[in-house]
């Protein structure tokens, strides 16, 4: 075979290689890809989310956690192969008026029809049950409130080994907000908070106090596992526009959403 021709064959056969390695790279995202990420779902083509949603789906150590506007849903993940699998999905047990009550459905019919994903940039799209999602990153969307300054409203109670929500806590609606000079300020339920809270770093130690008025036994309920949870020293996290607090002493907490 004359030089020539062999050094063409050769060099066919490396961009064909590079072909192949290029498509191959981009085949598939990797799994990881998602995890310590939330998405806000933007549109939906097909079966819209009843109650207009929107999905929200947070990837975190294996796992997802889901909620299209009525209870939360969340359980072990599998991302192999560009399709989406959940195991058994444990939910709040909230009920939900209106329109709202049908999202669990269209959530949990989209989540178990094992749905495909494609994530490009900021923007994850998946597809199942008969409708296209399409979703973007939370902090690309929202990027991180401060803590100080925000009004943070109270939208579940946390526990060692669950999450609460209740009727009775979006009626009430518990408010925290930390002031530039360090003094707090909100309502726990029922009664009114006024307090210090000093920050380092992700901890934050609460001083309460509140006023005294009684209200229904589901309202202090409420009140006294907010106030458990501003109990002393808390860890704080932040992703876009939702605060995460942890009582460092007795492990109860809250999740907050900004005003």
């Amino acid at each position: 075979m004359p030089a020539t021709r062999l050094w063409v064959l050769l060099a066919l056969s490396a961009v064909a290689a590079a072909g192949c390695s290029s498509s191959g790279e981009q085949a598939g995202t990797p799994p990881a890809a998602l995890m310590g990420h939330s998405f806000v779902s933007t549109a939906v083509s097909g079966t819209p989310i009843p109650g207009g949603g929107p999905l929200t789906l947070t990837f975190t150590d294996g796992r997802v956690t889901a909620v299209s506007g009525c209870n939360t849903a969340t359980g072990p993940v599998d991302l192999q192969g560009n399709t989406l699998q959940v195991g058994g999905l444990a939910t709040t047990l909230m009920a939900c008026p209106g329109e709202v009550a049908g999202a669990d459905g269209w959530q949990d019919g989209l989540l178990r029809s094992q749905p495909t994903w494609t994530l490009v940039g900021d923007t994850l799209t998946l597809k199942g049950n008969g409708s296209t999602v399409t979703l973007r990153d939370r902090k690309a969307l929202h990027p991180d409130k401060p803590l100080i300054g925000t009004t943070w409203i109270v939208t579940a109670l946390l526990r060692t080994d669950a999450e609460v929500r209740s009727a009775t806590l979006d009626e009430v609606r518990p408010a925290l907000t930390i002031n530039p000079d360090g003094t707090v300020s909100g309502s726990a339920g029922c009664n009114t908070m006024t307090g210090t809270a000093k920050t380092d770093g992700d901890t934050v130690t609460f001083a309460i106090a509140t006023t005294r008025m009684m209200c229904d036994p589901q309202v202090m309920e409420v009140e006294q596992a907010v106030l458990q949870a501003l109990d002393g020293k808390a860890t704080a996290s932040i992703d876009s526009d939702d605060l995460t607090l942890r009582n460092v002493g007795n492990n109860t907490g809250l999740k907050l959403h900004a005003e």
